[in-house]
């Protein structure tokens, strides 16, 4: 049986260019493979027509030959170095070219070439600052210590003793990847030598033991700005972990955590404050002294007749906004307080008082005309 037209089985023009013959190949490779066409006992053969065509058409020397003389090139040893292409073509070598392309992502290399660089940048580190609510109000510069790895200064991050430079990997010549041939396909895998970085260190640092870093305590001056709360986050760029052999330093991540106050509750920019006022204040009214964020003091007045629960603003007295200008307010939230532990005089002086206040009591009255009316309701 003649063989079919080698762009023919690839499904492109003569003219076709290398991108063009590596896609057809792909497309072909995809489309024929036989553990995708199990119920197909033709996908074998096809599979490995499509691997010779491919394997003749991307050489420019073996695609010039086989475009002036046909099959006829490559039998007898014409054109091809003595060497025949017969039925199953070099599979490994062709398929190669697009192994990554097909099962990359299987492999863990994503299509890339080459390995892993050797150097590797540090990971990012975090670190949980708590403050108070002051500092939060009015910002602050905080000293803090971070465990971390840096650059070994007895191989400068090289990790070779006297800071020698690597040498190229001699099982892997420096791609961080060996290839073995596995029945039908070419397996790749991450060089067991050099663990996929692609070098060697022959001498390692004594200091680091040849991974380019040490680990140490640093002192970093961090600036929070006013206005931060729980969760802000604050980025030194350069302050995470040293690389690995000579590679960028990761971040450093700084999370905020602001305590509880014991005066203050913050919702956003506003601070709300309960202040207690005693049961007479309330009534006939009366000033308070309150405290505020900035340290300072504010004098609020206290309407006649006010209720547990009432709000008062105090404007411009919360917290600053972290991005923009703005300050968000005050709250303050009255505490009527009732008295305890009164003397015989106070019990005679509340009860006199409770005689001759019944229709000061407007709540009251309108609960008990409520409550007589559902229990006459209820009755009927």
């Amino acid at each position: 049986m003649a063989k079919r037209d080698y762009y023919e089985v690839l499904g492109v023009a003569r003219g076709a260019s290398a991108d063009e013959l590596k896609k057809a190949y792909r497309t072909k490779a995809k489309e024929l493979h036989p553990d995708r066409n199990s119920d197909n006992p033709n996908a074998e053969a096809q599979f490995k027509e499509a691997n010779e065509a491919y394997e003749v058409l991307k050489d420019a020397d073996k695609k010039a030959a086989y475009d002036r003389y046909g099959h006829a090139a490559f039998e007898n040893g014409m054109g091809g170095g003595g060497q025949r292409h017969g039925g199953n073509g070099d599979f490994s070598s062709a398929f190669s070219d697009v192994f990554e392309d097909l099962f990359g992502d299987f492999m863990g290399g994503g299509g890339q070439r080459g390995g892993r660089q050797r150097a590797t940048r540090g990971s990012d580190l975090r670190y949980n600052l708590r403050i108070s609510l002051e500092d939060a109000f009015a910002g602050m510069q905080k000293s803090i210590t971070v465990p971390t790895s840096v650059s070994c200064t007895g191989c400068d991050g090289s990790g070779a003793e006297g800071g020698a430079e690597p040498q190229t990997c001699p099982t892997c010549s420096g791609m961080g990847k060996v290839r073995a041939q596995q029945g039908f396909f070419t397996v790749e895998r991450t060089c067991p030598t050099c663990s996929g970085i692609g070098q060697i260190i022959k001498n390692p640092c004594r200091t680091c033991g040849g991974s380019g870093r040490q680990e140490k305590e640093r002192s970093l001056s961090v600036n929070i700005p006013a206005g931060v709360e729980t969760g802000t986050r604050i980025r030194l760029a350069g302050e995470g972990e040293a690389g690995l052999r000579g590679g960028p330093a990761g971040d450093l991540y700084i999370f905020i955590d602001v305590k509880d106050h014991d005066l203050f509750q913050r919702e956003g920019l506003d601070l709300f404050c309960r202040v207690p006022v005693s049961m007479t204040t309330a009534a006939i009214g009366g000033d308070v002294e309150v405290p505020t964020i900035d340290g300072g003091r504010s004098r609020v007045k206290v309407p006649a007749g006010s209720q547990s629960g009432r709000q008062m603003r105090l404007r411009s007295k919360g917290m600053p906004a972290l991005r923009g200008a703005g300050t968000g307010d005050m709250f303050i939230e009255l505490a009527v307080e009732t008295p305890v532990n009164l003397t015989s005089k106070q019990k005679e002086l509340l009860r006199e008082f409770e005689k001759l206040s019944e229709e000061n009591n407007p709540h009251l009255s309108s609960f008990f005309t409520k409550v007589k009316s559902f229990w006459e309701d209820m009755k009927s």
